[in-house]
């Protein structure tokens, strides 16, 4: 006869795998209903609402991930991990920068990047404002298509066309009065009502649809080929006729891209050639702004060329790379998914891949992290020695045709060397303003830099040979 203690413990053990089989039950059903139903939808949301922390009521963990980019983060060639205050200058690590940059604000104020947390604080806090900067400067820095839409009276592209003549003070100064002074937020790259991935920014829908109208070769973008070979009795749309994948790339590429934002026409994608740095070029040599000139951002106080100034090309770069051509999307590699419950989510604290080389890299490359880490390090390492060889040969071509001038070269005679200024400065500051450090096209980057070192010797040729017959040959 069984005793009444074993008797009760035999009670206890029943109730114990009752309870916890009841447990596991109840968190399978939760987690179906998880996967059944992604979000929970506890505040509405609009168009005009660019407050990130009330979409986060109803997506918090994509929230959480946003958030996190005000964590100051560093690789060895990458981001930030100085001053809370703002970040380094990296024109003081590399005085060839200010050198290349002279005559231009980037030359006063030019420091190391950080998370997109602080994206529109770091604009508004830039001593570049010192000099005259237009409202364009807010189209990749701010929530601003309510702005825009008010601007053009309920047309965001009107008004997107008008904010080039303002001052960034003054459109700054709307967008803090309009209830809208946040970074790029929700609003920017997903659907309201639906969450899905969109393309809001004029800039980006203008450039692409000049891409797709083009021959330029695309092999990265495929459904611009599609869209090539249909009838094209329409534009190209991003948002009707990109794939999903690709999406995953537009969204980013709204705005880490070159694009021309200064104050004599309104902000402009050059891709109408291609997106190669050779066809960003060829775009902006056949450029000329509203009053006839030929298109430059500035000019050189110290050679007096007409120069060009990239602004962080990313996107173009990365269309050039193995990655791009292998179907990799910007997404895959800086938001990698990520498991929240039963949930997979983009992982919203966007950052470098060395960071978080488990989920960036090793779902495609079965390879340790430390052996990723190191090929990384050696393309990185390699892209800024050729970098450095390149800011030593334009600040020599700088030096050079300073010199013919105090020697009294006509400045007539310097106009090859100051064409291929033009031109070696343009790839150098293609790859330096870049942020992958070569990494998102490593043999791209280094024709780009090959070329630039190239064009600066061949400048410093250009004035030997300016001098000479005109009796201020010099050295």
């Amino acid at each position: 006869m069984m005793s009444r203690a074993l008797y009760l413990v035999l009670i206890a053990v029943v109730a114990a795998a009752a309870a916890g089989a009841t447990a596991l039950l109840t968190n399978i059903f939760e987690r179906k209903s998880e996967q059944r139903v992604p979000f929970l939808r506890v505040v509405e949301v609009g168009e005009d609402d660019t407050d990130p922390e009330k979409w986060g009521k109803n997506w918090p963990a994509e929230y959480d991930g946003y958030r996190r980019t005000s964590l100051l983060t560093k690789t060895r060639f990458g981001g930030h991990q100085g001053s809370e205050a703002l970040p380094e200058e990296k024109i003081e690590r590399d005085p060839w920068l200010k050198r290349m940059f002279a005559g231009y604000a980037f030359s006063i104020d030019y420091r190391d990047r950080r998370g997109h947390a602080y994206m529109l604080y770091d604009q508004e806090a830039t001593k570049r404002l010192t000099k005259p900067q237009s409202g364009s400067c807010l189209h990749c820095h701010a929530s601003i298509m309510p702005l825009y839409r008010e601007l053009g009276g309920g047309d965001a592209m009107r008004g997107f066309e008008e904010s080039f003549k303002l001052t960034y003070q003054d459109l700054n100064a709307k967008l803090h009065a309009s209830g809208h002074g946040h970074p790029v937020s929700c609003v920017d790259c997903h659907d309201p009502e639906d969450m899905s991935l969109r393309v809001t920014r004029p800039g980006f829908v203008r450039g692409i649809q000049a891409l797709a109208a083009s021959d330029a070769p695309v092999p990265a973008l495929n459904s611009i080929q599609v869209w090539r070979d249909g009838k094209r009795a329409v534009p190209y749309d991003p948002n009707r006729d990109a794939s999903r994948n690709e999406m995953r790339s537009y969204v980013c590429g709204q705005c880490h891209v070159e694009y021309y934002c200064g104050t004599k026409m309104p902000l402009t994608f050059p891709w109408g050639s291609g997106l190669t740095a050779d066809a960003v070029e060829a775009f902006w040599d056949g450029t000329k702004f509203p009053d006839g000139q030929p298109f430059a951002d500035y000019v050189h106080t110290e050679t007096g060329a007409q120069v060009l100034k990239a602004q962080h090309p990313e996107f173009e770069l990365w269309t050039q790379g193995v990655h791009a051509r292998s179907g990799v999307s910007c997404a895959d590699c800086h938001m990698p998914y990520v498991r929240e419950g039963a949930t997979k989510i983009s992982d919203h604290w966007v950052r470098s891949p060395l960071l978080n080389v488990n989920r960036a890299c090793q779902t495609c490359h079965r390879t340790s992290e430390d052996e990723l880490k190191a090929r990384a390090d050696v393309i990185q390492q390699r892209n800024n020695e050729l970098l450095q060889r390149g800011g030593a040969a334009i600040v020599d071509l700088i030096d050079a045709v300073v010199a013919a001038k105090s020697r009294g070269v006509p400045a007539e005679s310097l106009q090859d060397a100051l064409r291929l200024q033009r031109r070696a400065q343009w790839r150098l500051d293609f790859i330096a303003a870049e942020n992958s450090m070569g990494f998102h096209a490593p043999q791209e980057a280094a024709r780009v830099l090959g070329e630039a070192i190239d064009y600066a010797r061949q400048g410093q040729v250009a004035v030997l040979r300016a001098g000479e017959g005109t009796g201020a040959a010099g050295r």
